[in-house]
């Protein structure tokens, strides 16, 4: 079977603008959830949000272009430029260089904004960059211009899965022979009053207002809700032996990746699919020791405690280390499993695995060990990350040290 390894990386999300100022402060335990500025929050139940406050688009798009692209593109576009240069490709054949990209809702600034325009003013005022801005796939699409690849262009929406089966579709293209590299970019920026007021009308959300950065606390037992976060994540995906050619840095090879659906509840999570999706990966990826899992860990009383159960009933009396760097960043839904793997290959660089910050009350019902509040110098061989998202749609993926 034909080898993929990682070879660029890159990331925005509310602690930095780029990989390596991100993944150091998730690393010191920092925390970039806050009280939201891009709307006013005062006839909101939530107020607080990861929300990027420093990103200036012009600086990844021509200004005359910016107003064409949702803000969820835009952040895409910063991290596949990082992961691009991150690369340090020559010349490459554009026909066999492909992008998966993923999102799990959008352009939902722009669709909230028009949908006003359309009700107060009419058919008319709608901006003729309206539909093209919103589209998920647009992402690919113009991250595959911006770049020249002519390669496949694929698209997952699965909700909050969605960048993990945007890895393991680009893994799957390789490997069948579709192309030899495959661009993945997640991106998600659904923090606006239709998408904070419509996670908080389900109750999904912690409720913590006063306490924006212990909001978020995964696996805690007085957890209360996940936190919206906003950013992106790519990862440059080649052929092994073709990295080898020309020398590239290898983060990490792919060796092992599942997706399962749970058929059972649109929002709660069964034990069974998420456990199938893990098993389908470490299967695949040869039963070897894992080291560490960067868990999907959202901070909700039903996620947190299932995926405990899961984990449990993988591995069972060899389970992995375990953290969830949703405390630092809240929750970005699409882009999660995108910048979750980012931050897996640099654990791997770095030997050191991030802490599950905010961890202060034992619960009964998740007792592994969950790097609690200071990360661990730790040299990991085999790391694997975990999306789950409603619909009942999971993703699981596996990175081995090269």
């Amino acid at each position: 079977m034909r080898r993929v390894v990682v070879t660029g990386i890159g990331m925005i999300n509310s602690l930095g603008l780029d990989k390596e100022s991100s993944f150091k402060a998730i690393v010191e335990g920092q925390c970039g959830i806050k009280s939201i500025s891009s709307f006013d929050t005062t006839e909101h139940t939530v107020k607080i949000a990861g929300e990027i406050t420093d990103f200036d688009p012009n600086t990844v798009m021509n200004p005359k272009e910016v107003k064409k692209a949702d803000r969820f593109i835009q952040l895409g576009l910063a991290a596949a430029k990082e992961a691009m240069a991150d690369a340090k490709f020559g010349a490459f054949e554009a026909e066999s260089f492909g992008v998966s990209s993923a999102s799990g809702i959008g352009g939902l600034v722009v669709i909230e904004k028009n949908s006003v325009i359309v009700n107060s003013a009419g058919p008319r005022k709608i901006s003729p960059f309206f539909i093209p801005s919103a589209l998920i796939n647009m992402l690919g699409g113009m991250v595959s211009i911006e770049h020249g690849l002519k390669g496949p262009n694929l698209s997952s929406v699965t909700a909050c899965a969605a960048g993990t089966h945007a890895i393991s579709d680009a893994t799957k293209t390789i490997i069948t022979g579709g192309a030899d590299k495959m661009l993945v970019v997640g991106a998600e920026a659904a923090i606006c009053a239709a998408g904070v007021g419509g996670f908080a009308a389900m109750k999904a959300l912690s409720t913590r207002n006063d306490e924006p950065k212990r909001a978020s606390r995964p696996f805690d037992a007085e957890r209360d809700g996940f936190i919206m976060g906003e950013g992106a994540g790519a990862l440059v995906l080649e052929l092994y032996e073709d990295a080898l050619a020309r020398g590239a840095h290898i983060y990490g090879e792919i060796v092992g990746f599942g997706e399962s659906g749970d058929a059972s509840h649109i929002t709660s999570p069964s034990l069974d699919g998420p456990l199938r999706a893990m098993r389908a990966a470490y299967k695949m990826a040869g039963c070897p020791k894992i080291d560490y899992i960067n868990a999907h860990g959202t901070s909700t009383p039903a996620n947190d405690k299932n995926e405990t159960a899961a984990i449990k009933e993988l591995f069972g009396a060899n389970v992995p280390q375990v953290s969830s760097t949703k405390g630092q960043i809240g929750h970005c839904l699409g882009a999660a499993g995108a910048i979750e793997a980012v931050i897996s290959l640099m654990a791997i660089r770095d030997e050191i695995l991030p802490p599950t910050i905010n961890y202060e009350n034992a619960d009964p019902d998740c007792d592994l060990d969950y790097i609690p509040n200071v990360a661990r110098k730790y040299k990991a061989d085999y790391i694997m990350s975990n999306s789950f998202g409603f619909g009942g749609t999971n993703g699981s993926v596996i990175f081995k040290r090269v």
